[in-house]
């Protein structure tokens, strides 16, 4: 069972990091043939990922329904666009593939967005909950002291607790 910690956290994270959301929306449900390969790449990106000794994602979470979204936290963008470029990994050749066979054709849309955070630049907190999101990527701290309010979450990193 997942351990809930009962007392409100935060994310310890002085470095810059990049949080990646990316998803599927399903248009046409009947043509399973179309939408459930591309679901079927996501998870063989994600286990190529979790399988190598230094990747560069630091963690992912997802969720479904019609529309999906799963978010990612990588160490840098380059890391991430260095993935989505090498031709000898999962991503280049589905991306390929799905630009093939279905581009813009109505069947299935793919989305995602990039966010480069600079520390200092972000807050989170946690309160009765298991390790999540970006303190599950990093390490989590109490949010207590320097660390209680959301103003001072936000400048912990740069030392100029407001």
């Amino acid at each position: 069972m997942t351990e809930i910690i009962q007392k409100r956290m935060t994310a310890d994270m002085d470095e810059e990091f990049v949080v990646f959301l990316i998803g599927m929306r399903v248009n046409k449900p009947w043509k399973i043939h179309r939408w459930l390969p591309v679901a079927m790449a996501m998870g063989r990106m994600l286990n190529e990922l979790m399988a190598q000794d230094n990747s560069d994602l630091l963690h992912a979470e997802s969720w479904g329904g019609r529309t999906t979204i799963m978010v990612q936290y990588w160490r840098s963008f380059e890391a991430l666009e260095a993935y989505a470029k090498n031709p000898d990994q999962n991503h280049l050749p589905a991306w390929g593939k799905f630009n093939k066979l279905i581009s813009s054709n109505g069947d299935v849309g793919i989305w995602h967005e990039t966010y480069s955070i600079k520390p200092g630049n972000f807050e989170v907190v946690y309160n009765n909950m298991p390790a999540f999101g970006l303190g599950k990527a990093t390490q989590l701290a109490p949010a207590s002291g320097r660390r209680k309010s959301a103003r001072d979450r936000m400048s912990v990193t740069t030392g100029t607790v407001a």
